[in-house]
């Protein structure tokens, strides 16, 4: 939190964006200059789970942590002198996939699908013999039935029959946080990323003709109306300011998912420049005015600007196996930093710099979650190079490395597949505030890595649509020019990265096909992953 300590403050605007990712929800203020006046965060339990694989989380615990943390916000405005009258509009953004199912009074129906949830729907409705054989014959079967399988509209439509007659509206977290806000069954185009019938080139639910309504057990009426980014959702509810003290009438606007904020947040605006999210999910991105799939069959999603996309690459569990990391084997830290009543993360950074680059041959293969192209549906993870010298500071530093290498990686298939080189290199999300993790990454990719002014890119994303929306800035350009700022910047070191080139070369790029087989015997013999 800070406090501008501008003159003529009680005439200053301010923006609220809410901000509910996987593992905490944050109430965010912030001035028209991209500044972060005030703040208020609660950590949640992101999931519970009832057999290995499940991942689910009840919409109402979401809603009143929501609740939880705006109304912890208020006392902070107080003390700045902050009027809520100085508040002109709200945003919102969301961690993505995350699915709600309502029924006709807007009432959960059964815990949220998290966006973690491994299981599948393996038994399926059969589609027209159309569909079947134009998916054969353009090699596409296999994709379409990932599509399928992995759809929490099919798992629970056969395993749950009863509640998925009961569903009136079938949404994302997004759209679930915008009808208990104003009422309204609306949701943002940007948050839209999920297995819906979602046309992801022209930002619109798909033509009654296309085969994601076979697909799917999912109807028009079940799903809300979308709304561009800048728009105005509805305004906030007397019952929605009674519960979280947000001025009643003033308006939401449409903002995006937590990726596509943190992008625009990044000031990430054309394919020159690389916005990197070191997030619970570890994302590569670049915004295009073209349609370009990095991966086939993945589509570029939509900005957090209206027409515009973001072509991603995706590490699922990025800095999750951070997080991991800290809660298996990060105790001793956490002891002492509770005694000598200092941050943990910086003792954690004090791993990293006991261990050169490159770790000491130590090279981690970040995948953690099977996919449908690459890595597999077979793929595991993998750490290779043990030796008697390999300590836990060792595993951490892999950790960092790896992921680096996998969204290094991801920037040059990006590269490829839109025709243009970055020049410029941001880093946000939660990994961005470790400065060793920053040096890591400016060497791996062998460019200057910057970081923005502000830790909370995504907040500051819905915050840029609300100020467009409001008619605060006439534009995104103008937006985006007064809130956004460059913060610190990491130079590569030229030894590190000779180093860390040679790895991503010769060892890293080769692990998956060399490792491969042993994966398709692991998953053969164990089952695992299904």
């Amino acid at each position: 939190m800070s406090n501008n300590n501008t003159q003529h403050q009680d005439q200053q605007n301010y923006i609220l964006a809410l901000d509910n990712g996987t593992q905490s929800i944050r109430a965010l203020l912030f001035d028209l200059k991209g500044q972060l006046v005030a703040k208020s965060k609660v950590e949640i339990e992101p999931y519970f789970s009832k057999q290995p694989g499940w991942a689910e989380q009840e919409p109402a615990y979401y809603w009143e942590m929501l609740a939880k943390t705006c109304n912890e916000l208020w006392p902070e405005l107080e003390l700045l002198n902050i009027k809520k009258s100085q508040i002109k509009g709200v945003s919102l953004t969301c961690q993505r996939a995350t699915m709600v199912n309502l029924d006709k009074q807007g009432r959960p129906l059964r815990p949220a699908f998290v966006w973690l949830d491994q299981r599948e729907q393996n038994t399926l409705d059969k589609m027209s013999w159309y569909w079947r054989l134009l998916f054969i014959l353009a090699g596409e079967k296999s994709t379409v039935d990932y599509f399928r399988k992995q759809s929490e509209a099919n798992w629970i439509k056969h395993h749950q029959p009863d509640i998925w007659k009961k569903t009136h509206k079938f949404m994302l977290l997004s759209g679930f946080h915008s009808f208990k806000l104003t009422g309204n069954y609306v949701d943002s185009i940007s948050s839209q990323v999920g297995y819906l019938p979602f046309d992801f080139k022209n930002h619109t639910w798909c033509k009654p003709s296309d085969w994601r309504w076979q697909a799917l057990p999912i109807t028009r009426e079940m799903l809300p109306e979308l709304v561009p980014c800048g728009q105005e959702l509805g305004t906030i509810s007397e019952q929605a300011s009674s519960d979280t003290g947000i001025p009643c009438g003033l308006p939401l606007i449409s903002a995006g998912s937590d990726k596509a904020c943190e992008v625009l947040g990044s000031g990430c605006l054309t394919p020159q420049m690389g916005s990197l999210s070191y997030g619970t999910t570890a994302t590569y991105n670049i915004t295009n005015t073209k349609y370009v799939e990095a991966i086939k069959s993945s589509p570029a999603y939509p900005a957090a600007m209206p027409n515009v996309y973001n072509t991603e690459i995706i590490v699922p569990r990025g800095y999750w196996m951070v997080s991991w990391f800290k809660r298996e084997f990060g105790l001793k830290e956490q002891q002492i930093a509770e005694k000598e009543g200092v941050i943990v993360e910086s003792l954690f950074d004090d791993l990293l710099k006991q261990v050169p680059a490159g770790s000491m041959g130590l090279v981690l293969q970040p995948y953690w979650n099977p996919g449908i192209r690459k890595p597999g549906p077979e793929a595991k993870g993998a750490i290779i190079g043990f030796g008697d010298v390999h300590t836990r500071a060792h595993i951490y530093r892999a950790i960092i490395e790896g992921i680096g290498y996998a969204l290094r990686e991801g920037k040059e298939l990006s590269e490829q597949k839109s025709g243009v080189n970055i020049t410029k290199l941001i880093v946000s999300g939660g990994g961005s505030q470790s400065d060793q993790a920053m040096q890591i990454t400016a060497d791996i990719f062998g460019m200057p890595a910057q970081r923005p002014h502000t830790f909370e890119t995504s907040g500051l994303g819905a915050a840029i649509n609300a100020a467009v929306g409001i008619g605060l800035y006439d534009n995104y350009e103008n937006a985006i020019e007064n809130m956004t700022h460059t913060g610190d910047i990491f130079m590569p070191i030229e030894s590190n990265t000779k180093l860390y080139d040679t790895l991503y070369q010769e060892v890293y790029k080769k692990m998956y096909s060399r490792l491969s087989p042993l994966y398709k015997a692991i998953r053969k013999i164990t089952s695992y992953p299904k």
